[in-house]
C-alpha cells in the first residue's frame, strides 16, 4: 500500500516539521512494516512552468515527425516572449495548456535542461511528458495537457504536487484495513495520539423503497450490498489534477472521471466499489453463485468461464460481474467524450465473503486491487459512507444529479465480542501494563470495552482479524511497543548442551571441511526418474520412495533415500557455472519406508501426548537415518611452483570415508565392489563389523560413464556415502592418548606377487594377520605390474611392516619371523609370492 503523505496529513494534524522517515518510525514501531519512503520529486528543480502553445511548425526531412512551437510562459522567462520549443510529441495542439520546463531547471534522474541546437533549430527548454517529471502514466502516453482554466505561467510543481513523500507499506493477511488512507491515518493517529478525522464519517440518506433494484439470492457470499445512481454527468468532464495525481501516487492509472473516483474512493476508505453504465444495465441487479459453464467477459476482455462457487453479480440477462474481484465489459463505464459516454451510473459498495472471492481470484488467475481488500477483510459498516462519498464526488466533479432512491440490502449479523481477563496481556507480555492502559490501547483501535477485571470487548467492524483475546493482547502489546518488551535470557541447568550424536555429526563436518570439502545442503525431494540416471536395478531397496500427497515441486514429488541425486546436482549447477574445481559434502537425513504402512493418529492439542501416543507415530513413520556422502570432480589438488597437481579420483573418495570413520571411532572395512552409479572396476565396498557380521554401510568411487552422461556431469566424477548412523553405533569415539614406546622400530619390506585380481585389501589383512601382536603399521607404498619381468596377469604389491614390542628392543631375528610369518599366510591365502 503507497501512502502519500500529503494525503495523510489530510486524516491527521502531523507536526509541520513530520517527515516521511519520521512517520515510517512510528508505524513501524506500532507493527505496521513501511518498507520505503519514496522521496517524489526531491531531484526536481524549477523553472516548472504552466505555458500556453501558440504555433506549431511542422519540420520536414527528418525520420520522425519534429514540431516547432512558440508556447506563452508569462513572465516565467524574465521577458514575457514567447518560448520556442523543439518537440517530438502530437498529442498536443495550438491553444492547449501544457508543462514546459526552462532553461536552468533539473528534471528527475539529475537531467539538466539548457538551450540547445536540434533538428535545426534552437530549442529554448522543453514541453514535459509524465514520465519525464516522474509521474507516472497518465493515459495520454504523451505530453500533459492541462485544463484551459489553467493560468499561464503558474508553477507547475506546486499544480501538479510534483514534491511529496510515499511511504511504502507491506501489508500483512490480517490487516486489510490498512490497504486504505483512512486504515494507515488511523494507525498514524494512534502512534502519535492525535485525533483522527475519519472521511467515512459521513451523514448518509436512510435506505428507501425508489433505489434501484436489488436481489441477493445468496446472503452468506454478500452480507450487504448498497447501490446508488447518480444522472446527467457531463460526458466531457475529466478527472482534475489533484485526483490524477492523487491515483498516481499510490499507483494507479488514471481511467475516466467516474472510475477514477471509484478507484480514489476505494484507496481512501477501504471499501472497493463498482460502476456501472445505467444504460446497460437491463433490470434488477442481482447477486448469485455462477451457474456451471455460465461466461462472462471482464473488464480485461478475457471471456472467462465461470464456476460454481464463483459469485457473481448479474442482470436478467445474466452475469455482469464477478463479485469482488472485476467487473463484466457489457456494463463499462464508456470514456468520456463529447457525443458519446456515461451520463448515468449505478454505484456498486457491497461486502463479499473473504475466501469466496479469494477462491474467485485464485481460480480464474486474476488478482485485482478489489480482490486483495475483499481476502484480507473489509469493513462492512463503510459501504454506505463510500458510496455517499462517491455520489458527492460525481456531484461535484461532473455535474450530476443524485437520485433520492437509496437501495440497502442488509443480512442480520450480530457485532463480534470477546470475553479477556483485564490482565491477559499482561501475562502474554510478561510486563504489568495495568487495566487502564489496556482499556486505553483497545479504545483507540475503535474497541467498545465494559467491565472491571473480566473485560467484554465489542470489536470494531473494520478489524475482522480479532478474533480471540490474544488477538487482543497482541494489539496492547505492539501499541505499547515491541520494543519496550524486556529481553530475559533463558538460564539452561549446568552440564546441557549439545547431545553425543550433534557433537559427532559436529565433528564429522568439520573433518571434512578440513580436508577441503564444502558443504552443500539439499532439498530432501526427488523424482524417480533419477533412479534410472543412478542405473539402480529394478529391485533395488533404494527405489522403494515415500510419497508426499502434496509435494512442492510435481517433478520431484518423492523423499530421497540417498543424499547422492542432490549433491550431483548441486556439483552439475555449479560446473554449469565456471566452478569446475569441486569438492562438496552434505549430513542429511534419508527416508525409508517401512515393510508395513500404517496411518499416523491425530495427537490431542489440549494437552501433552504421551509416550504412547508419540511412539505410535514414531511406529508408522519412515526410518530416517542420517548418511554422510562426497561429491569430488576437476583437481584436487592445483598445479603451482609446487608441483603440477593432480585430479580428483577414486581414491579421494576412499579417502573421505576413511575420514568420517576415522571421526567415528569405527573400523571400515573398504574392499572391492559394485554396485549402481559407481564404475565397476572403480568401486570400493565399505563395510563394517556389528554383532559379529559384517554389515555393508555405504560405496566410495569413480561413478559410471553412463552415469555422468545421464546426469550431465564432468568425466571422472567420483563420490562416497556413508550411513553414519551405523558408524555411531559400531564406532567408539573415545578420545585415547598415543602411545609412545622408548623402544627403536624394525622396519621390513616386502614385494609380494600376486594374480592381477586379487585385491589389495585381502593381501593386506593377511599380512596384518600373519604379522602377530609385534606388528605397528603396514603400509602399501608400490604397485608394479610388467608382464616381462612378473608374467601376464600377474602385479607386485610392497609393503612396509614396521615392528615394535612394548617391553624390549626387537632383534633381527624377530622381525624377520613375523614378516615371514606374514608372509607365509599372505602365500596361503591370495597366492602370493616373494618377488625376486
Amino acid at each position: 500500500m503507497r501512502v502519500p503523505l500529503s494525503w495523510l496529513r489530510e486524516y491527521v494534524d502531523l507536526p509541520a516539521t513530520e517527515t516521511g522517515r519520521d512517520v515510517q518510525a512510528k508505524l513501524i514501531s506500532a507493527g505496521l512494516e513501511v518498507e520505503t519512503v519514496e522521496q517524489l520529486g526531491h531531484d526536481l528543480k524549477g523553472p516548472l512552468v504552466v505555458g500556453q502553445v501558440l504555433t506549431i511548425e511542422e519540420l520536414e526531412g527528418f525520420k520522425k515527425p519534429i514540431r516547432f512551437c512558440t508556447v506563452d510562459v508569462g513572465q516565467a522567462n524574465g521577458s514575457g516572449e514567447p518560448q520556442e520549443i523543439v518537440c517530438g510529441a502530437r498529442n498536443f495542439a495550438v491553444g492547449d495548456k501544457v508543462v514546459v520546463v526552462l532553461p536552468g531547471a533539473v528534471l528527475p534522474g539529475n537531467f539538466a535542461i539548457a538551450a540547445r541546437k536540434t533538428y535545426g533549430k534552437t530549442s529554448h527548454g522543453m514541453i514535459c511528458s509524465g514520465d519525464e517529471l516522474g509521474m507516472g502514466d497518465d493515459g495520454s502516453h504523451g505530453i500533459i495537457v492541462l485544463p484551459q482554466e489553467t493560468e499561464v505561467g503558474k508553477d507547475a510543481i506546486e499544480l501538479l504536487e510534483l514534491v511529496d513523500e510515499v511511504l511504502d507499506i507491506a501489508v500483512t493477511a490480517n490487516r486489510g484495513d490498512c490497504l486504505s488512507i483512512r486504515g494507515v491515518a488511523r494507525e498514524t493517529a494512534i502512534a502519535y495520539g492525535l485525533p483522527l478525522r475519519d472521511p467515512a464519517l459521513l451523514d448518509v440518506p436512510g435506505p428507501n423503497a425508489f433505489g434501484y433494484p436489488v436481489q441477493v439470492s445468496d446472503p452468506v457470499g454478500c452480507d450487504r450490498f448498497t447501490a446508488r445512481t447518480v444522472t446527467g454527468l457531463s460526458p466531457e468532464a475529466r478527472s482534475p489534477l489533484w485526483l490524477q495525481r492523487r491515483l498516481q501516487k499510490v499507483g494507479m492509472r488514471p481511467i475516466s472521471l467516474a472510475v477514477d473516483v471509484t478507484n480514489y474512493v476505494m484507496m481512501e476508505v477501504g471499501q472497493p466499489l463498482h460502476a456501472y453504465d445505467r444504460t446497460l444495465v437491463q433490470g434488477t441487479i442481482g447477486v448469485r453463485r455462477a451457474a456451471e459453464g455460465e461466461k462472462l467477459v471482464t473488464l480485461d476482455g478475457v471471456e472467462r468461464t465461470l464456476h460454481t462457487e464463483d459469485l457473481v453479480i448479474t442482470d436478467e440477462r445474466g452475469p455482469i460481474g464477478l463479485a469482488g474481484v472485476m467487473g463484466g465489459a457489457n456494463t463499462e463505464i464508456a470514456d468520456h467524450a463529447e457525443s458519446e459516454g456515461t451520463t448515468d451510473v449505478v454505484i456498486e459498495a457491497a461486502h463479499f465473503d473473504a475466501v469466496s472471492i479469494a477462491r474467485t481470484a485464485r481460480r480464474h488467475k486474476l488478482s485485482s486491487e478489489a480482490s486483495k481488500r475483499f481476502e484480507r477483510g473489509v469493513d462492512p459498516q463503510a459501504s454506505s459512507a463510500a458510496a455517499q462519498r462517491t455520489v458527492d464526488l460525481l456531484m461535484l466533479l461532473a455535474g450530476g444529479t443524485a437520485e433520492a432512491g437509496v437501495t440497502e440490502v442488509i443480512a442480520p449479523s450480530a457485532p463480534h465480542t470477546i470475553a479477556v481477563p483485564a490482565d491477559h496481556p499482561d501475562k502474554v507480555a510478561g510486563v504489568v501494563y495495568g487495566r487502564e492502559t489496556v482499556v486505553r490501547r483497545l479504545q483507540e483501535i475503535g474497541c467498545d470495552v465494559y467491565g472491571q477485571d473480566e473485560l467484554i470487548v465489542t470489536v470494531p467492524s473494520w478489524r475482522p482479524d480479532l478474533g480471540e483475546g490474544n488477538d487482543l493482547a497482541e494489539e496492547v502489546i505492539r501499541l505499547e511497543g515491541y520494543e519496550n518488551l524486556p529481553s530475559t535470557l533463558p538460564k539452561p541447568p549446568s552440564g546441557r548442551g549439545l547431545t553425543h550424536r550433534q557433537r559427532l555429526h559436529r565433528r564429522v563436518g568439520r573433518a571434512l571441511a578440513g580436508a577441503g570439502y564444502v558443504e552443500a545442503p539439499n532439498y530432501p525431494f526427488v523424482g524417480e526418474q533419477v533412479f534410472d540416471q543412478l542405473g539402480l536395478d529394478a529391485d533395488d531397496p533404494a527405489r522403494r520412495v515415500v510419497k508426499l500427497t502434496n509435494p512442492l515441486n510435481d517433478e520431484e514429488p518423492a523423499l530421497r533415500t540417498s543424499l547422492l541425486p542432490g549433491l550431483l546436482a548441486a556439483l552439475r549447477r555449479n560446473d554449469g557455472r565456471g566452478s569446475h574445481d569441486l569438492a562438496l559434502f552434505e549430513t542429511g537425513l534419508v527416508f525409508l519406508p517401512r515393510e508395513e504402512q500404517g496411518v499416523a493418529g491425530q495427537l490431542p492439542v489440549d494437552r501433552r501426548p504421551t509416550a504412547e501416543e508419540i511412539a505410535a507415530i514414531d511406529a508408522v513413520l519412515p526410518e530416517q537415518p542420517r548418511h554422510v556422502a562426497v561429491v569430488l570432480a576437476g583437481a584436487r589438488e592445483q598445479a603451482g611452483w609446487w608441483g603440477k597437481g593432480r585430479p580428483a579420483d577414486w581414491a579421494d573418495a576412499v579417502e573421505a570415508a576413511r575420514t568420517v570413520a576415522a571421526e567415528t571411532g569405527a573400523e571400515l572395512i573398504v574392499r572391492k565392489g559394485q554396485y549402481g552409479p559407481w564404475h565397476p572396476g572403480r568401486c570400493a565396498e565399505l563395510a563394517v563389523v556389528t554383532d559379529g557380521t559384517e554389515r555393508v554401510v555405504g560405496h566410495a568411487g569413480e561413478l559410471h560413464p553412463r552415469v555422468l552422461k545421464a546426469l550431465g556431469l564432468p568425466a571422472r566424477t567420483s563420490a562416497m556415502e556413508l550411513d553414519l548412523d551405523v558408524l555411531e553405533q559400531v564406532g567408539d569415539d573415545t578420545p585415547r592418548a598415543p602411545g609412545i614406546s622408548t623402544f627403536p622400530v624394525a622396519t621390513q619390506d616386502v614385494a609380494l606377487v600376486v594374480d592381477a585380481y586379487v585385491p589389495h585389501a585381502d593381501v593386506e589383512a593377511a599380512l596384518r594377520e600373519g604379522a602377530g601382536e609385534l606388528l605397528e603399521a603396514i603400509r602399501l607404498f608400490d604397485v608394479y605390474e610388467n608382464a616381462e619381468q612378473l608374467g601376464d596377469g600377474r602385479k607386485s604389491l610392497a609393503y612396509a611392516l614396521r615392528f615394535r614390542a612394548g617391553d624390549r628392543t626387537l632383534t633381527v631375528d624377530e622381525a624377520s619371523a613375523a614378516r615371514d610369518a606374514a608372509v607365509a599366510l599372505a602365500g596361503e591365502r591370495t597366492g602370493a609370492v616373494l618377488r625376486g
